[in-house]
């Protein structure tokens, strides 16, 4: 079984090249899951993490994007545009900051109404990769409510996605906290596949967004640490920079280096290897000073023959 720790497009890239490379079957492989970035909007339960990969692995991802559906419409956001002039100051109702496609809401709307049952978010995730084909498991971190919350350098603080999307990642950072994180539990299946995985893969995800709140739960250091031998990260940084997002900026901001060897010293306490691209070889001794393995691979996933020898190269190291 590989185990593979994802937030964001990046992970849902590699858990497709991981399908590419072939050598693991689609049932042995499992994807915890970031679970911090969910939010409700338009009273709708939303997972942009679970969505954006169950969507990557169904085949049906915007490619230009990385987010939403293939040919997707808008008519229903478009539609909300009428209420701006009538909606009074102050009032949450009917934001179009953040898109949601027609046939996306679909999800949601089921989503929604599996949890207002009663039904655990783990249960539905499941509910949904099946109708969606998707033969991995994605597994939620918890079923308990986290939410990441952004300290912006003015002293203001607002959700991730207020932070991602509305302010497009423009604005800087000073903090970053996961709210409800002391008192979640990491969903038992999820801490099943950490701990009994052949290999445990950190995808290229934001460290301090993606991952971070996943290594917030308590117990989830502890045990990727009992086991950090068959622990191999790959580096979302390439040349000092994210090729998607803001984690670049993010470690600048928060006192990290944006670059290979920050992310070894964010990791080296719970990984033994970093995965890093060509681009940054003149920095693999730098890497191994920290206490980490170092391996170079082309790790820019541009095309599928790409992805799978970097999945190729992933699981033969760590095994």
């Amino acid at each position: 079984m590989i185990t593979v720790l994802c937030g964001g497009v990046g992970a849902a890239r590699f858990l497709r090249a991981l399908r590419a490379e072939g050598s693991v079957p689609t049932t042995d492989v499992v994807g915890v899951v970031n679970t911090a970035d969910d939010t409700v909007l338009h009273g709708l339960s939303i997972s942009p993490d679970l969505d954006t990969i169950t969507y990557t692995l169904a085949g049906a991802i915007d490619p230009e994007r990385g987010w939403g559906l293939v040919d997707e419409t808008w008519t229903a956001m478009g539609a909300l545009a009428r209420y701006e002039t009538v909606r009074p100051v102050g009032s949450s109702a009917a934001p179009t900051w953040f898109n949601l496609g027609d046939r996306d809401l679909a999800t949601h709307f089921y989503r929604t109404a599996r949890l207002g049952e009663g039904a655990r978010l783990t249960e539905v995730t499941g509910e949904i990769t099946r109708a969606w084909g998707v033969g991995e498991q994605l597994i939620p971190m918890t079923d308990d409510r986290v939410a990441t919350v952004v300290e912006l350098a003015d002293g203001t603080s607002v959700s991730f996605q207020e932070y991602f999307v509305r302010l497009r990642h423009s604005v800087p950072v000073r903090a970053v906290r996961f709210a409800g994180a002391d008192r979640a539990v990491v969903q038992p299946r999820a801490a099943t596949a950490m701990r009994d995985a052949d290999v445990v893969v950190i995808a290229p995800s934001n460290p301090i967004v993606s991952i971070g709140p996943l290594r917030a739960l308590a117990g989830t250091d502890d045990l990727l640490a009992s086991r950090r031998d068959s622990v191999v990260a790959v580096s979302p940084i390439v040349g000092g920079a994210a090729l998607k997002g803001p984690a670049d900026r993010m470690l600048l901001e928060l006192g990290h280096d944006a670059s290979v060897v920050g992310v070894a010293r964010l990791y080296c306490d719970v990984a033994s290897t970093l995965v890093i691209d060509p681009l940054d070889a003149h920095l693999a001794d730098a890497v191994e000073a920290v206490g980490m393995r170092c391996v170079v691979q082309p790790s820019v996933m541009s095309t599928p023959e790409v992805a799978a020898a970097l999945a190729r190269r992933v699981l033969d190291v760590a095994r």
